[in-house]
């Protein structure tokens, strides 16, 4: 490879750095989750900070360097200009790293002491002080601009309504739930069958922006302060605003909830604090992701500035994932929708990981099992992915064998064979009573039909009963109406009605809901949607050869193959004509008159629109053949953009990419004759 190939290849990769930190970065900030780790996050952006270092002329606006924080929300409060921006603290990786700060500091200031202390998982917030009384919370936003939380604020316990401290102060802190508050809302959740939190700090960040403050008490949201900001106007204010740890020893003296921190001097100090930070950390009652070294002489500071994005006199060791060992006592094998087998090692005894007990982990595949040598009663490394999702990183203690996955299913005991080309094992019984359970829960779920009163726990008694043998018996389930009443399988009489004509009702759904609940390989809801805009009908898709599905735009080859296999199998065709004899509707939007106006047209929502929610407009779209993607990219068409829409608008004005309200976008669709 050229020396212009390889800069170009460079460049490729740094393009490519900026999209998915800025992605990651949205994420985190705004939406409040993230799809990689918050170590592999650093490693991106610390990859991306090099490549910019060392090619500072491919550096443009749209670098999240640039950057701090995320866009505004306005769920709770008003926008809040901050008097004392919030910038983010540098990271670091290396202990070589710390060391050097360190000694460029102290090179400068012989005397200079540095405080160590927790950088705590959560999110920023900052509290303003008048003589005493608060009178303002805000978030951090991003990082100039905030939004008001001071009724919010006022339930958190950390939270003093007023401090024995005159003048103005201006403290920051970080704003965390606790484990046993984490786990509590999430059992009661679970008891609720609604959805569980991932992490946390998503959840918390979720709950301080709460409308109703009542919320947020109920979660129990805790806050440690870190930083004075700004202080004036009392005798005390030279205290707070000279020496960073005597500042937090006033504050705790006036009941301020301080972040826990010591004061070193040496390099053996700050290594040592960091040291026990990091070896403990899976005994604090809170999440922390990494350790915070301070300049104690505040007076210091801003004689060591990082950048328009990071406040100055301090930066912040990240620790990497934190793993611990486990003896795996069992190895689980489940049958998935699909037939695919699923390992999963059940650990002899639980550990503690990011603030969960952690009790099993997925294996994947046979490949992944033989790749690392896994067996009953084997020692491993385990890790959370994305500090979410346990996985098994090594092999600490071998047993010398490795597991072997069945040759006969679990649950049915038919044959397992393994597909072409891949890893994955599967059940060969299409009648598999696991698989059967998983395939018709699928087909009634929110993403296919959305029957929404046949939940899991009726698809399985009906199953077990003899009542469904394939998705089609669900409708036909109104001709045992009387037996199912008098057999209480679905509830008494009105909770049978209620089920039977959830399924009535579905018969109207749009066909691309009933190809997606067909579980095609491949084939899932946005692809089903896109498919059936070219088909008039199922019976035109099913006579579909391979050149015209390929046409079709994001349908490949493999799901191609996919469709083609399954309508293949005379058992699928005669499931759909018993679909057509119940009265399921087979017929596209196509063929019932809607429009293609915005045909191969990609758009992105942001903000809040006058009259259409985010669903109505994404279903508006599609319907004229647009489609709906959730960022913003140089393939982008338009963004729909209404009140408060963030980020996601300035990089469409930054890209040059048109914008739209929706009532241009309702005379667009009317211009077409397609409103």
């Amino acid at each position: 490879m050229s020396e212009k190939e390889k800069k170009e290849q460079t460049k490729e990769r740094y393009e490519e750095l900026v999209t998915l930190v800025n992605r990651y970065n949205q994420q985190y900030h705004e939406e409040n989750a993230s799809d990689i780790s918050d170590y592999e996050f650093d490693m991106l952006n610390l990859e991306l900070r090099e490549l910019e270092k060392a090619h500072p002329e491919w550096r443009t606006k749209e670098s999240p360097t640039n950057k701090v924080g995320g866009a505004v929300k306005r769920e709770s409060g008003v926008s809040v200009t901050h008097r004392v921006p919030m910038l983010s603290i540098q990271d670091v990786f290396t202990k070589e790293e710390v060391l050097n700060w360190v000694h460029e500091v102290r090179e400068m200031h012989p005397d200079v002491l540095f405080s160590v202390e927790h950088k705590i998982d959560g999110l920023s917030m900052t509290l303003r002080y008048e003589n005493g009384a608060l009178n303002l919370a805000e978030t951090r936003g991003n990082g100039l601009i905030g939004e008001d939380v001071t009724l919010n604020a006022r339930v958190i316990p950390d939270v003093q309504d007023t401090i024995d401290i005159d003048g103005y102060v201006e403290l920051r802190g970080e704003v965390y739930m606790t484990h046993a508050d984490f786990e509590r809302y999430n059992e009661e959740q679970e008891q609720a069958g609604k959805q569980l939190a991932a992490n946390p700090r998503n959840l918390a960040a979720g709950t301080l922006r709460q409308l109703d403050p009542s919320v947020t008490e109920k979660r129990g949201l805790r806050m440690f302060v870190f930083n004075v900001q700004d202080a004036s106007g009392s005798a005390q204010s030279g205290l707070l605003m000279e020496a960073h740890t005597r500042g937090l020893a006033r504050l705790a003296e006036a009941g301020v909830a301080v972040v826990p921190h010591r004061c070193c001097k040496t390099d053996e100090e700050i290594l040592a604090a960091i040291d026990e930070i990091g070896e403990a950390r899976g005994e604090y009652a809170y999440d922390i992701d990494g350790a915070v070294v301070k300049i104690e002489q505040i007076a210091y500071r801003s004689d060591f500035p990082a950048g328009s994005k990071y406040s100055a006199g301090h930066i912040a060791y990240k620790y990497p994932p934190e793993e611990k060992e486990a003896v795996i006592g069992e190895i689980e094998l489940t049958v998935g929708r699909t037939g695919k087998i699923a390992p999963t090692a059940i650990f002899k005894e639980p550990v503690r990981l990011c603030g969960t007990w952690v009790s099993r982990a997925t294996l994947h595949n046979q490949d992944y099992i033989d790749k690392l040598g896994i067996d009953l009663g084997a020692s491993v490394l385990v890790y959370k992915s994305g500090e979410i999702i346990p996985r098994v990183k090594e092999v600490v203690r071998s047993t010398g064998s490795v597991f072997r996955i069945p040759k006969s299913c679990p649950v049915c005991g038919e044959e397992i064979v393994q597909e072409s080309d891949t890893a994955d094992y599967k059940c060969v019984n299409p009648s598999c009573p696991a698989q059967l359970l998983r395939t018709i829960a699928y087909f009634a779920g929110r993403d296919a039909m959305d029957i929404k009163a046949l939940g899991e726990s009726y698809v399985k008694i009906l199953i077990e009963e003899g009542y469904l043998h394939d998705y089609t018996d669900i409708y036909y389930l109104k001709d045992q109406r009387e037996e199912l009443i008098e057999r209480k399988l679905v509830g008494k009489e009105k909770n049978t009605d209620r089920i039977l004509k959830a399924i009535e009702d579905s018969k109207d759904n749009s066909v691309d809901q009933l190809l997606t609940g067909l579980g095609i390989d491949n084939v899932g809801k946005t692809t089903a949607k896109g498919i059936m805009r070219q088909f008039a009908d199922m019976d035109e898709l099913m006579a579909a050869d391979f050149e015209t599905l390929t046409a079709i735009p994001d349908v490949g080859p493999t799901t191609a193959q996919s469709i083609l296999s399954f309508f293949e199998k005379e058992a699928n065709r005669q499931m759909i004509a018993r679909f057509k004899e119940a009265g399921v509707n087979m017929k596209s939007a196509k063929e019932e008159g809607a429009g293609t106006s915005l045909l191969n047209q990609t758009f992105v929502i942001t903000g809040t629109l006058p009259t259409l929610d985010r669903k109505q407009a994404q279903e508006l779209i599609e319907k004229h053949g647009g489609k709906v993607t959730g960022s913003v990219s140089k393939k982008t068409n338009y963004v729909l953009a209404g009140e408060a829409a963030g980020s996601k608008l300035t990089k469409a004005n930054e890209l040059g990419i048109p914008v739209l309200s929706e009532e241009e976008l309702l005379r667009m669709l009317a211009d077409f004759g397609q409103a």
